[in-house]
């Protein structure tokens, strides 16, 4: 009797032994598999996060909207002036026409600057338009000239106005087409392409004016 209770007692202390050895094996296994799994998670979690997380615009889409943003406040300052000075049903058609593409793009261009962490261009109360890098963005009217474009009326105005906005269209193409060889966004070289296109066919216009 004493035998048999013996041999219970030991067959009862392997079996917790071989219970509690399967136990702890199972958790080591878990604990590895775990660590696994979440190192993978971790390592896509972190670089899907680095991409989210990432900035739209590179220095040329910034410098696109911030350089474009007063080239086209000056073009409506321009278009301003022609419903009370132009003497040419199609020159305040065109002014009228300029004006009614420009202002949403600079509302559009601004909110990708501060999507960006970017500043956009504060508005210039002295009519003087200076580059945001401290130099003037191509086809830029001075202030003389605003100044003679303002004093200008009827034909004077027509033929004033036609050969300044030529000037200033053309250096909006030259502004887009660097846009769209080395911007980045999406959006923003749509933007580029499409002044490039609208703005040459307006050159064509006026000149076509001009000739008259």
């Amino acid at each position: 009797m004493n035998t048999f209770r013996s041999l219970n007692r030991g067959a009862l202390a392997a079996g917790s032994a071989l219970a509690a050895a399967l136990l702890l094996a199972a958790c080591g296994g878990g604990q590895e598999a775990a660590g696994g799994d979440d190192h993978g998670g971790a390592h896509s979690g972190g670089h899907g996060g680095k991409k989210s997380a990432g900035k739209s615009g590179n220095a040329a889409d910034v410098s696109f909207a911030q350089g474009m943003i007063p080239h086209h406040r000056q073009a409506l300052e321009m278009a301003k002036l022609a419903p009370s000075r132009a003497s040419s049903g199609e020159v305040k058609s065109l002014a009228a026409d300029i004006a009614g593409a420009q202002q949403p793009e600079i509302r559009t261009m601004s909110g990708w600057l501060k999507a960006w962490g970017e500043k956009a261009p504060a508005e210039s109360s002295g009519g003087e338009h200076s580059g945001h890098s401290g130099h003037s963005m191509p086809g830029m009217m001075t202030p003389d000239d605003m100044k003679q474009l303002k004093d200008g009326s009827g034909k004077k105005f027509d033929e004033a106005f036609l050969k300044m906005m030529v000037a200033h269209h053309e250096g909006a193409v030259a502004m887009a087409r660097t846009e769209e060889s080395e911007g980045s966004d999406k959006a923003a070289k749509a933007m580029a392409r499409d002044i490039r296109r609208m703005q040459t066919e307006e050159i064509t216009k006026m000149r076509g004016l001009l000739e008259k």
